[in-house]
């Protein structure tokens, strides 16, 4: 391992809680795109497919801030552990409902409720962001260590669940995932020595970290982004299908995140100057850019080569995402600011599925990479639009106010 990543795991726990990341983060790309391989398989009905992915993704996109939100409160080990619980008895109803062919509104409200699934990779990133905090080299390494994390799942996610649900049975993907998500949420909230300390609703005087003008650029840009993620998802299975091969998509999408594994391998060792918020704004028009080849695709190595290209945008973006959430957002409701990233994401994700399962149904598999090129323009647009926000110097953002809250209270205690 490079040295300034041996670096970060100099501090005590930061490996266990990191691994226990790892697992935890698995369901992340397995839940989606099993629930695509699974009803698919049993339907053949790519829009209803995708339609309980967009719901299942919407549904965290709601609950998920509200849990950050207590987490900041409370504590990782007092929220996460119930909300996973509830999150693990909706995909349990999901999988009995399809293997039962109940009504499709059944699958509905079960996909609703696995909505409650913690946004494990914001939990991650709030106890690197607490220990190394006032060291902006530590926390980018961390953050793109935490990067290259969430590749790797990406990589193998999708391969695991579509090929068991392929190859083994159909609710194999996704009953794999609950298990992941069950081992990792219990594995992370018994490390307490790491876990950031909560801060009461009286400390809390900010109101939602939404309120930064800044959070509210990236989450809006990244539902644009999340559009992409969610429609190349749903688009590659239905055209390795249509190639006669569509248990090689998990292949293809694990280049795809192979990609940006890569990228963010090489951005962690990195010394950057300049402003975070233009190398953001780079990096969201890369991958807008990086959507036009993937119309051309005709075969599946085609795409492979294609979606690898463009996963080199993916990694160095997101992690200077994170670098601007803890510049724009209070101390007291980080975890909260990074899992409206996460939401955002996820927004995007639901409406780029249903989007791109309508898309395939109607139109073929092949036209269905126009709506990752319309969702990516879209992100250009709103990163333009909204750079000047992102350019405020951070004592304008979250910090400056909450690093006086604390002086202030010091002075109290003095």
């Amino acid at each position: 391992m490079p040295s300034p990543y041996r670096a970060i795991f100099a501090a005590p726990g930061t490996k266990g809680f990191s691994a226990a990341g790892f697992v935890g983060r698995m369901p992340l790309s397995m839940m989606g795109i099993g629930i695509v391989t699974m009803v698919s398989q049993l339907t053949g009905r790519y829009g209803l497919a995708g339609a309980l992915s967009a719901t299942l993704a919407m549904s965290a996109a709601v609950i998920g801030p509200q849990i950050a939100r207590l987490v900041d409160r409370h504590g990782q080990r007092r929220v996460l552990r119930p909300a996973t619980l509830v999150a693990l008895a909706a995909v349990a109803g999901l999988l009995v409902c399809v293997q039962q062919r109940m009504p499709d509104w059944t699958l509905f409200v079960f996909a609703a409720g696995a909505g409650c699934v913690p946004s494990v990779g914001s939990m991650i990133r709030a106890r690197w962001a607490e220990i190394y905090r006032g060291t902006p080299q530590r926390l980018h390494t961390a953050y793109s260590w935490e990067s290259i994390v969430d590749e790797v799942c990406f990589i193998f996610g999708p391969i695991i669940s579509i090929g068991l649900s392929t190859s083994w049975f159909p609710e194999a993907g996704p009953l794999l995932a609950a298990v992941f998500l069950l081992v990792g949420v219990y594995w992370l909230t018994a490390q307490r020595a790491t876990e950031p300390v909560p801060h009461p609703r009286e400390q809390h005087t900010r109101g939602s970290a939404l309120r930064s003008p800044g959070l509210r650029v990236l989450v809006v840009t990244f539902t644009a982004t999340g559009a992409i993620f969610g429609a190349i998802d749903v688009v590659t299975v239905a055209f390795a299908e249509e190639q006669g091969h569509k248990a090689a998509a998990s292949l293809v999408l694990a280049v795809y995140a192979l990609g940006s594994c890569v990228s963010g391998a090489v951005f962690g060792l990195l010394r950057l100057g300049g402003k975070p918020s233009v190398r953001w704004l780079l990096g969201v028009c890369a991958m807008a850019v990086s959507m036009i080849p993937l119309q051309l695709a005709g075969s599946l190595p085609f795409l492979a080569v294609a979606l690898f290209v463009a996963g080199l945008a993916i990694a160095p973006t997101m992690v200077t995402t994170m670098a601007l959430v803890e510049q724009h957002v209070p101390r007291t409701a980080l975890t909260e600011g990074m899992t409206w990233t996460s939401t955002g994401l996820a927004v995007g994700v639901a409406l780029g599925s249903s989007a791109a399962g309508w898309s395939v149904d109607v139109f073929g598999a092949a036209t269905g990479y126009a709506v990752p090129a319309v969702a990516g323009a879209l992100a250009a647009a709103v990163a333009f639009l909204g750079y000047r926000r992102l350019s405020v110097p951070a004592a304008a953002g979250g910090r400056g106010e909450d690093d006086r809250n604390r002086c202030a209270e010091d002075e109290r205690v003095a």
